[in-house]
């Protein structure tokens, strides 16, 4: 066995304890204001006592962590062994706010419905394995691509201070707080920070240049008096996590299958990320590598369920900050984590961290999901535009046509529910149109037993034939 310290697989290179730690924090700090949002967003959407809340952002936090390591480390035959972060999802908000409301299922219908579609992918993760060959470069970074272009707007969202609409009495009505100039001012100091910190740090500290950026913003937030400690003496010093704190499931058909198709849409992002993830380090994604880790999602989904809260999956910002550092390590991820199961046990450090404001995070999120769309530009540059011309049709059409529910939001409103769900996911119909028209030119990718010949299989010399 080689020392893991001098080792030269990324993936598998460990670092000092401090190291890990600050490098892990980086990770947790990155992805904690979305981990957040969705309990606190799905606990006011379901009117859920103060307490509640709180408990549900502790179970979070602590299911983020132990899934994270799962998934990272790998357990058995689960886990794809990468540096992948996994977070909730808000992808599946809209679905857990409709079950949680309807008021025969309440929260117990919502575990129902996350167990039930956490059994669903553990099921159908063999089968979605067989698609990697599906996923050659043009497709995978054209996916990357739209994944950060479509959570672009969330980051902006996030850097001018919140949605531009908040539930007001009446409905809906514009957040006047949106875009104020300071949260501006802070998102564009952590923005330059982060920045100038890559540029003039060297060695381990550029690795930290997220972090330092975010704490610079922090900083200035509180000598301003604009971060709200509040809620941090109530806390508790400790709490357990009591799995089914909502009563027994419920198990609603038409929930389930709600969620089970949220799934099926989270299994194709974290297909395109963790393809991603295996072209920084080097590593070839295999056929087993990608049901590991799609079934992660699965036994992610079961946990959460078990613990009251909800649906886990891949975080897009983390895979844009392993760009950013250059850091593939999965200890460091794993140990990001075990950070995350501490902030799930103690309520007063999560109360800190969440304080933190979103415009704060919101500077750095620009950096990670640029990150995300420029990690596809990287892979795209392995794709051959000029041999096989019709290359440029896919992305073009795929990143188009992905952009389409984006700039116009309420465009297929009109449509038919059903039709209306899959077309409103940027991702979904940019991924599905990037690997259909895929098939279309380069024809039906060889199974990886029968493939000989890398540069067919992923397109990137095709004959330039129909």
């Amino acid at each position: 066995m080689s020392n893991p310290d001098t080792t030269t697989d990324p993936v598998e290179r460990m670092y000092p304890v401090p190291s890990l730690l600050a490098l892990g924090l980086q990770h947790v700090l990155v992805m904690y204001a979305g981990a957040v949002a969705v309990p606190l967003i799905i606990g006011s959407a379901l009117h859920l006592p103060k307490e509640q809340v709180a408990m549900l952002v502790s179970a979070d936090l602590f299911c983020c962590g132990l899934v994270t390591i799962i998934q990272s480390l790998g357990i058995w035959n689960v886990g794809v062994r990468l540096p992948i972060m996994m977070g909730i999802s808000f992808t599946a908000v809209p679905s857990i706010i409709a079950t949680g409301t309807n008021p025969d299922l309440g929260m117990p219908g919502v575990i129902g419905a996350v167990i039930g579609s956490g059994i669903f992918t553990i099921l159908v993760a063999p089968f979605f394995g067989r698609w990697v060959r599906f996923f050659p470069p043009v497709v995978t970074g054209t996916v990357m691509l739209v994944i950060g272009l479509s959570l672009m707007r969330v980051g902006v969202n996030w850097a001018a201070g919140g949605q531009p609409m908040i539930k007001g009495p009446d409905g809906m009505i514009p957040n006047p707080a949106y875009g104020a100039p300071f949260a501006l001012a802070i998102a564009a100091l952590v923005l330059v920070s982060i920045l100038l910190l890559t540029r003039v740090l060297k060695g381990f500290l550029s690795n930290l240049a997220v972090l330092i950026g975010i704490g610079i913003g922090f900083a200035v937030a509180i000598a301003f008096g604009k971060v709200d400690f509040g809620g941090v003496g109530d806390a508790d010093w400790v709490r357990v996590i009591h799995p089914l704190a909502f009563g027994w499931p419920v198990f609603e058909f038409w929930s389930i299958l709600s969620l089970c198709a949220v799934m099926t849409v989270m299994m194709i992002e974290s297909t395109g990320q963790f393809l991603a993830v295996g072209d920084m380090a080097g590593r070839k994604i295999t056929q087993e590598d990608l049901t590991r880790g799609l079934r992660t999602d699965g036994v992610g989904n079961i946990i959460g369920g078990l613990l009251n809260t909800f649906t886990y999956t891949t975080y897009a910002q983390n895979v844009g900050l392993l760009q950013i550092t250059g850091v593939l390590s999965r200890w460091v991820v794993a140990t990001g984590g075990a950070i995350l199961i501490l902030l799930g046990v103690l309520p007063k450090v999560a109360f800190v961290s969440a304080s933190i404001p979103s415009y704060v995070v919101g500077g750095a999120a620009i950096v990670m999901f640029g990150m995300v769309s420029a990690t596809g530009v990287k892979i795209l540059a392995k794709v051959d535009f000029v041999a096989n011309r019709r290359n440029l049709y896919i992305v073009a059409v795929s990143v188009g046509l992905a952009m389409v529910p984006v700039v116009a939001e309420n465009i297929f409103d009109k449509l038919p529910d059903a039709l209306d769900k899959f077309l409103h996911s940027g991702v979904l119909v940019g991924t599905f149109a990037a690997a259909l028209l895929n098939i279309l030119f380069n024809g039906v990718p060889a199974r990886e037993e029968d493939d000989h010949s890398h540069g067919l299989k992923n397109g990137a010399a095709a004959p330039d034939a129909a």
